[in-house]
């Protein structure tokens, strides 16, 4: 998915290295991950919400069940060229809508210790930070952390 892609590599490179960005993106954004991901989304995820304009992808979020009552949004990207025009927030609440409508009381979602852009996003919209943990993927050579947030539903 370009758009994660381009989300990665312009949200993190003061914060991670272009070695684990790069990793990440192998990982996470490669065509037969992604198509796993979309039809049929594969248990605990309810597929991905996108936001086009003229048949272009401006940003992509996926979200999905943890535990009962509880719902995390995995990943939000926005087009770089497209941020402050309210799409993260759509997408945002469509994952939430989705959340809800399965039964979550709660939402998490990680942002890297440091993103000037994810952090301030989630505390605007009621999250809050709740623990500091190692960053998904991260290794201890790495020394990359996140914050987990959260906010009731």
């Amino acid at each position: 998915m370009d758009i994660c892609t381009r989300g990665y590599r312009h949200t993190y490179p003061a914060l991670l290295s272009s070695e684990f960005i790069e990793r990440m993106i192998a990982e996470s954004f490669h065509p037969e991950r992604v198509a796993k991901e979309i039809a049929p989304a594969p248990p605990g995820r309810l597929g991905y919400q996108v936001a086009e304009e003229d048949g272009r992808v401006l940003g992509a979020a996926v979200g999905g069940m943890i535990a009962p009552e509880a719902g995390e949004l995995f990943l939000l990207y926005v087009d770089p060229d497209e941020l402050g025009r309210g799409l993260g927030t759509l997408l945002l609440n469509r994952v939430i809508d989705q959340l809800r409508a399965s039964g979550a009381t709660a939402v998490w979602v990680a942002a890297l210790d440091g993103n000037e852009l994810g952090i301030p996003f989630y505390e605007a919209r009621g999250f809050q930070k709740i623990q500091r943990r190692r960053t998904h993927g991260a290794t201890d050579a790495d020394n990359a952390w996140s914050w987990l947030l959260s906010r009731p539903l």
